[in-house]
């Protein structure tokens, strides 16, 4: 929202206060007026009953009609009389003025109605240079805006003791430790093992729930799992599954069984992966990225299944979807053979083959080959979930201690515990203990992967290095706009206050 807008906006507010004190003291006159008039009414009203009590006494004295006539002349002189005497009195009624109004025509533009304020402005001596917020409000509501806006809309520093740091330097060196112990790397992971086979579970549930039979895979000898993948991926065929150069034509260089689901951006599990999966599907084709190259060849006929765009868009969602659960626990011929088969490439971890520059390692590769490599060993979506385990046993550990701390050791009320994001402490505490996380993953990496480059991505925790940079930014920026006004705390908390002025109006 301008600036100028909101300035505007709030002189119109002056402008209109100054008609509202205007319309009340115009009120307060009125009701003078017709306090005074009541005094008068009261006072004519004394004077009538005497008139009357006067005719009435001369009335009853009239006995002879040549007396009414004398009688009559004196009750006319009586009340000439007393006419006269009161009429010294009458009270002098003052004139009230009308009420200056602003005047809105149909079709007026908001130009049109503060040129209009402009000029009530000038008129009735308004100074529309000022800031107008400080007419509008009341010294004691600016100091209580004033403080609100430091306590709630501010970016503040963080303002930790020394039993902040050393409790999240300790969360963060038990995640570390999580993570040397019992992720290690693909093929020797605690952590691994069970979400490969948490994976595998999760595929036959989801095969059983499109019709495939458990019982009769067991009662065959075979492998759950790998007849489980062998249903999904009978059943959901795309026409971008290619797995070898030579299937390419030659386009795609160094293309195998181990990375086509890297470098098939069809396969990967985020947005770049259902956008690139239905425009292949669409238009016959298929998508790689190699070695900082996107590649796009042409494929058999594929037509899709709807009777719209929009159901075979649906179609080609419900294709993808399918497809990436028939490959993230691997294939059909693997699983169940002693291997562990390759599974989907951790969501935007393609994105690392547009970066085919640099010569790392005894063999001078770009840090695009290397990360293919770091793929073929494994470093796949399951193996994710086994990373990210520690980040977030670092993540808990700290907001629960957090939560401890201010509870008994501050004395806090339980609601100004909750370990919201918004707590300066909180944010430096988790920078902290992920920034531990990451240095003690970072040193372990570098003496066992013995100066090998694969080695050492391999045993990197990406899942806590992405935390700990976003943290790192986020700390920089507020460092940056330290009291400064969050205008998305601010928006936050404008809209949430219009849901309900909207919702009371319904």
């Amino acid at each position: 929202m301008k600036e100028d807008f909101l300035k505007n906006a709030a002189n119109a507010l002056k402008v209109q206060k100054h008609q509202l004190d205007s319309a009340e003291y115009k009120l307060s006159e009125i009701d003078n007026v017709l306090s005074d008039l009541e005094k008068e009414q009261y006072k004519d009203n004394e004077i009538l009953d005497n008139l009357i009590d006067d005719m009435e006494t001369l009335l009853s004295k009239v006995s002879a009609p040549e007396q009414q006539d004398n009688n009559f002349d004196q009750m006319v002189s009586l009340i000439e009389d007393s006419l006269k005497t009161n009429q010294k009195d009458n009270y002098d009624y003052p004139l009230l003025s009308s009420l200056d109004a602003i005047n809105i025509k149909s079709g007026d533009t908001w130009a049109d109605y503060m040129n209009s304020v402009a000029i009530y402005a000038k008129e009735h001596d308004i100074n529309l240079k000022e800031d107008p917020f400080k007419d509008l409000m009341t010294k004691s509501q600016r100091l209580a805006i004033q403080k609100r806006i430091n306590e709630e809309f501010t970016f503040k520093k963080a303002n930790c003791d020394k039993y902040d740091y050393l409790i999240a330097g300790t969360c963060g060196v038990i995640g570390g430790l999580v993570d040397i112990l019992f992720v290690n790397i693909p093929e020797n992971s605690i952590l691994g093992g069970i979400t490969d086979e948490m994976a595998g579970k999760i595929t036959q549930k989801f095969a059983s729930f499109l019709g495939w039979d458990k019982q009769k895979a067991l009662s065959k000898g075979s492998n759950p799992t790998a007849s489980a993948i062998g249903f999904l991926e009978q059943k959901f065929r795309v026409n971008y599954d290619q797995t070898t150069t030579q299937a390419t034509g030659g386009a795609v260089k160094n293309l195998s069984l181990k990375n086509h689901h890297l470098k098939s951006l069809g396969h990967s599990p985020d947005l770049i992966g259902l956008f690139f999966s239905i425009l292949n599907q669409f238009t016959n084709t298929s998508t790689f990225i190699s070695n900082g190259q996107l590649i796009t060849i042409r494929t058999e006929p594929f037509e899709l299944q709807g009777g719209n765009l929009t159901a075979k868009i649906f179609c080609g969602f419900a294709n993808w979807f399918g497809h990436i659960m028939s490959d993230w626990a691997g294939s059909s011929g693997s699983v169940g053979q002693g291997q562990r088969g390759t599974g989907i490439p951790i969501p935007f971890y393609n994105l690392f083959q547009l970066m085919n520059f640099g010569a790392f390692g005894q063999h001078k590769q770009t840090f695009a080959t290397i990360t293919t490599k770091v793929f073929e060993e494994g470093y796949d979506f399951r193996f994710g979930m086994a990373m990210a385990t520690p980040v977030l046993i670092t993540e808990l550990l700290i907001r629960f201690m957090y939560t401890m701390k201010a509870r008994f050791y501050h004395k806090k009320d339980w609601g100004d515990c909750l370990p919201h994001a918004k707590i300066p402490e909180l944010r430096r505490m988790l920078l902290i203990g992920h920034g531990t996380l990451c240095l003690v993953d970072g040193v372990d990496a570098y003496i066992r992967s013995g100066g090998d480059m694969v080695s050492f991505l391999l045993r990197t925790n990406l899942f806590g290095w992405l935390r700990f940079g976003l943290l790192a930014l986020k700390e920089m920026y507020v460092w940056y706009k330290a009291d400064h006004i969050n205008c998305k705390a601010v928006d936050e908390y404008l809209y949430l206050e219009y849901k309900k002025i909207y919702k009371q109006c319904l």
